[in-house]
């Protein structure tokens, strides 16, 4: 080991504790109220320059803007004073809307670094600042350098973390927890800041435009259809009629409706009858913006209103699913990512990760890692994360599947940590095992588990009936993804559900079915590599080996490297008779050995 360089007379070498803390969500409860944010910041910064830091032997290094970089002598002094931070901050929350209060997140470290009269630097400093994104909404967290200095129960509560990703360090991070004695260090989800992942929507009972005997309520009745539709669907929250209600027939201000039901979205129109003729205009409304964000005039039956499946209804929701994720889509895009509400975020993400180039993918980790350094006790940003790892592996993009394996197994692990019932993250998980550790087994329990928890969770079903085609149960597999188109995921990720119906319908030797849905998904993606090797597969088991060898020339294009033996490898069904058998369609169509 080389001895370090000698520095000039002005600087200086230390060891000691550094403390970095920021508020989360700074910027979000900045634009609500500046002026009573900085007011209370500065109030923390006063309780810790006059009473906290003198009292534990620490000083402010420097001023993070919404944050600050603390330093002690000892581990000691600066678990403690993080400890009547953290408390301080919780007093003066007291009072306070959940979305206006100030929740600060902690990150510690053991550190070595270079001092001057200006500043310190080193990369003990920088670490020290990426350890405090680890931690949640009133958390501190630190490293094992930090935590061997201490003495559990007596200096505080300890939880090992495991071995922690943190974003631009290349090797993984030992982490742990920290809670004053006494108490459990993990905060319960439901006293954490929650970020909202959902975009609100109200739907206004429609207004009656005609005097058809018997339908002065049809109205009401099409409101409710819409909402207990659109309730089916995870991605969106769905005011309550009850609270929607009072509004009907008012001409209330959009801000009044967005101001006491709280909704990112409104959903209003009118209808009229003609007998069992319906006509329905229907326009959605951005809350924020005062922006039509879309209208249609519809018509059906009235009768088919109170159908399960009734077409009028599937539109409806359908078009506003896809209206409010490209909405969301176009903000992500065109905004900087610490203005952007966690929904948008979440769907901007979503929709990019299953985006036909590379870059657009990239983004979306982007903003998923954005997301989850705002709030680390939320699990579906990791869920979705893990996703993402997935995919990459599945593309043909990861330089590295093994280590896209590990951090994907973490994301699901940290999201189940957080809350073991959340039926995305069980799915998720159930994902990672079924494509990249080949674990059928286990993958089967996740996604079981996921459906007790919410048995409309359209992308367990999916991946249920993805799990049943790789063993060959061709019909519990078709019955599975048929279900998963029905409960109407968002628009962008609608051929990634075709995708893998189009697989559990050439399981089920549904081939014509397969091709249909293939086709639909590429018409969507046509970047996307295991459609083709679906659609390649259903032709050739259907006789139609022109076509397969046209979809394999179509595969190659998109990666030139593929081969049987790589489908062998990567595919989860290559354990299974079924395995072969889409292995020999391959070659049969023309993929090389």
């Amino acid at each position: 080991m080389n001895p370090p360089t000698e520095l000039p007379t002005h600087m200086g070498r230390s060891t000691k504790v550094l403390l970095v803390m920021d508020v989360v969500e700074s910027v979000r409860i900045m634009e609500q109220d500046q002026d009573g944010f900085v007011q209370r910041w500065q109030q923390l910064v006063l309780q810790a320059e006059q009473q906290i830091l003198p009292q534990h032997g620490g000083r402010i290094v420097k001023s993070l803007g919404d944050g600050l970089m603390l330093e002690f002598a000892n581990a000691q002094g600066g678990v403690k004073a993080a400890f009547a931070m953290q408390h301080f901050s919780q007093q003066a929350n007291s009072g306070l809307k959940p979305e206006q209060q100030m929740h600060l997140r902690i990150g510690g470290h053991l550190a070595s670094f270079v001092t001057d009269q200006h500043d310190i630097y080193g990369t003990d400093v920088n670490l020290t600042s990426r350890f405090c994104t680890l931690a949640g909404p009133g958390e501190l967290v630190v490293t094992a350098a930090l935590r061997d200095n201490l003495t559990a129960n007596l200096d505080a509560d300890l939880e090992d973390l495991g071995e922690c990703h943190l974003k631009h360090v290349e090797k993984p991070v030992r982490a742990y927890r920290v809670a004053p004695p006494g108490e459990h260090p993990v905060i319960a989800l439901s006293s954490a800041v929650r970020l909202d992942l959902r975009p609100t929507i109200a739907v206004i009972p429609f207004a009656m435009r005609s005097s058809e005997p018997g339908h002065e309520m049809l109205g009401e009745a099409l409101a409710d259809e819409v909402i207990a539709a659109l309730s089916r669907t995870s991605e969106l929250h769905v005011i309550s009629r009850l609270s929607t209600t009072v509004f009907r027939g008012r001409q209330e201000a959009i801000e009044d409706i967005r101001t006491h039901l709280g909704a990112s979205y409104i959903l209003s129109g009118t209808c009229r009858s003609v007998g069992t003729q319906l006509a329905l205009f229907v326009e959605l409304i951005d809350a924020k913006t005062e922006k039509l964000v879309w209208a249609e005039n519809l018509k059906g039956q009235v009768h088919g209103v109170f159908d399960t499946d009734d077409e009028l209804i599937s539109r409806v929701v359908a078009a506003i699913s896809s209206s409010v994720m490209s909405q969301q889509l176009e903000r992500a895009q065109s905004q900087a990512l610490p203005t952007l509400d966690g929904y948008t975020l979440l769907l901007g993400s979503v929709a990019l990760m299953h985006r036909t180039a590379f870059s657009e993918f990239d983004r979306a980790r982007a903003m998923l890692e954005h997301l989850i350094d705002r709030s680390r006790r939320h699990p579906t940003p990791y869920a979705w994360l893990a996703k993402w790892h997935v995919l990459r592996v599945q593309q043909g993009w990861a330089e590295n599947p093994e280590k896209e394996k590990q951090l994907a197994l973490d994301c699901t692990k940290r999201a189940l940590d957080i809350d073991p019932t959340s039926s995305l993250a069980l799915t998720i998980d159930g994902f990672v095992h079924t494509n990249l550790l080949k674990n059928l087994e286990v993958a089967a329990q996740r996604y079981e588990a996921a459906l007790s928890v919410n048995p409309n969770e359209s992308l367990a079903w999916l991946l249920t009936g993805t799990l049943n085609a790789f063993k060959g149960d061709g019909g519990a597999a078709f019955d599975a993804s048929e279900r998963a188109l029905r409960l109407s995921p968002l628009d962008p990720i609608r051929y990634f559900y075709d995708s893998l119906a189009a697989s559990a319908a050439v399981s089920a030797a549904q081939y014509e079915r397969a091709i249909e849905l293939a086709l639909r998904s590429l018409r969507s993606n046509r970047t996307h590599t295991s459609t083709y090797r679906a659609l390649a597969i259903a032709q050739a088991m259907s006789g139609k080996l022109e076509a397969a060898s046209a979809t394999v020339t179509s595969l190659l294009k998109l990666e030139p490297t593929f081969t049987v033996s790589k489908f062998r490898e990567r595919s989860p069904s290559s354990e299974y008779p079924v395995g072969q058998a889409y292995a020999n369609a391959l070659k049969l169509a023309g993929l090389p050995e």
